[in-house]
């Protein structure tokens, strides 16, 4: 039986396909006036190796520009290079023993990014083998790349025309944040960064407008967010109850299957579906000093979310628009204003307790300022994942 070597044979084949100049001559050699098909390749950064998961990724990619070819198409099949982002950022910083993006302005911005231009290059020769070695038929000799002026221009220019038809507009979207990098980070980058951390578990009394001795009971794990709260979201059709503690005149307001989160003996005084909470008007906790004045009828009020649960807490969840995905979503459904009480790089402002402070070390300052004007009603400690640059 004859024996086969198939890396053997692949090469061969490989070998005639370049004396033969065929993926040149599938594309060049088609009519003209033949139906085009355009593909542009999603462009890897070559300041990485290339791994087996890009082999797969482009095996995928392979099979459709095949497929257009094979249905008479003429495909053109282009190449790219990603020249950006913080993948090439943070391998220069190490380069260069850099630690804060502070570093980086005092280096100059110029050479830093002349520096980033020589890195992306680094595993070039392995990306175009391994493109070879697959059979991946793309045209390498004309890449685009994301940091010659044309590519930029052509950005720049699409986005005009956008803009000149009317689809931009300007506001707020919550990103995971590095304040190190001072730079929003994408999924991917979060990807590999959680870790298991111990935060705050605060219960704040959110007073009740008008009525001092109502509260509603609200619960989070990060109080440096309450100086930005701007409503309280509640589950339409959850039930509800309004509780008196042993002992007290105040009453506070949470979900009926949550009332174990309470110290001690009470009596129910009132029960109510989510949906009769809708509109109550609270004290809000901070925020008088940089309200915008046309926004404060929207703010400090009560208003249903699908978002909310049951699954831990008190039923009723803290919204600060600048913060989170969904009270940004919520924000901008009922027009709430953005409080940004953080700069960013991660400091607390705007003469709020721990002004000046990393954020999570302002969440003590917080704590104890709610304590002292008595809107905490308890604290403890939660373990919980959470993302890291």
């Amino acid at each position: 039986m004859a024996k086969f070597h198939l890396p053997t044979i692949e090469e061969e084949v490989l070998a005639r396909w370049d004396e033969k100049d065929i993926f040149r001559r599938v594309t060049q050699e088609r009519e003209k006036s033949a139906d085009r098909f355009v593909f542009f390749e999603g462009p890897p950064t070559a300041n990485g190796r290339p791994g087996v998961h890009h082999v797969i990724g482009r095996a995928f990619k392979d099979v459709i520009p095949r497929y257009w070819t094979m249905r008479g198409h003429r495909v053109d099949r282009k190449a790219g290079w990603d020249t950006h982002g913080l993948p090439v950022e943070l391998e220069v910083e190490k380069q260069l023993g850099f630690t804060r993006k502070q570093q980086i302005e005092e280096y100059g911005i110029a050479p830093f990014n002349a520096k980033c231009r020589e890195s992306v290059w680094k595993y070039r020769d392995l990306w175009e083998k391994m493109t070879r070695r697959m059979a991946y038929w793309v045209d390498m000799e004309h890449p685009y790349v994301t940091y010659e002026n044309g590519y930029v221009e052509s950005i720049w220019n699409i986005m005009k025309k956008v803009d000149g038809d009317g689809r931009l507009y300007q506001g707020y979207r919550v990103t995971p944040h590095c304040p190190r990098c001072v730079t929003s980070l994408s999924s991917h980058e979060l990807a590999q960064g959680y870790k298991d951390v111990d935060d705050p578990s605060v219960f704040v009394r959110f007073r009740l407008k008008g009525e001092p001795s109502r509260a509603l009971l609200v619960w989070t794990t990060t109080p440096w967010t309450l100086p930005a709260n701007a409503a309280v979201a509640v589950a339409a059709d959850v039930d509800y109850v309004e509780v008196r503690l042993a002992g007290s005149d105040e009453t506070l307001v949470l979900a009926r299957a949550l009332t174990s989160v309470l110290d001690g003996e009470f009596e129910v005084v009132k029960e109510m579906k989510g949906s009769e909470l809708v509109g109550l008007e609270y004290e809000n906790l901070y925020a008088p000093q940089f309200v915008a004045a046309e926004k404060l009828d929207r703010a400090f009020r009560v208003y249903p979310a699908d978002f909310v649960s049951t699954a831990d807490g008190t039923g009723l969840v803290h919204i600060a628009p600048a913060f989170g995905p969904d009270d940004a979503e919520l924000g901008r459904a009922v027009g709430l204003p953005t409080y940004i009480t953080v700069t960013m790089t991660g400091e607390m402002k705007y003469g709020l307790p721990g002004e000046g402070k990393f954020f999570k070390d302002a969440d003590a300052d917080v704590m104890a300022d709610l304590t002292m004007r008595g809107l905490m009603y308890k604290s403890g400690k939660v373990t919980h994942s959470y993302p890291f640059c």
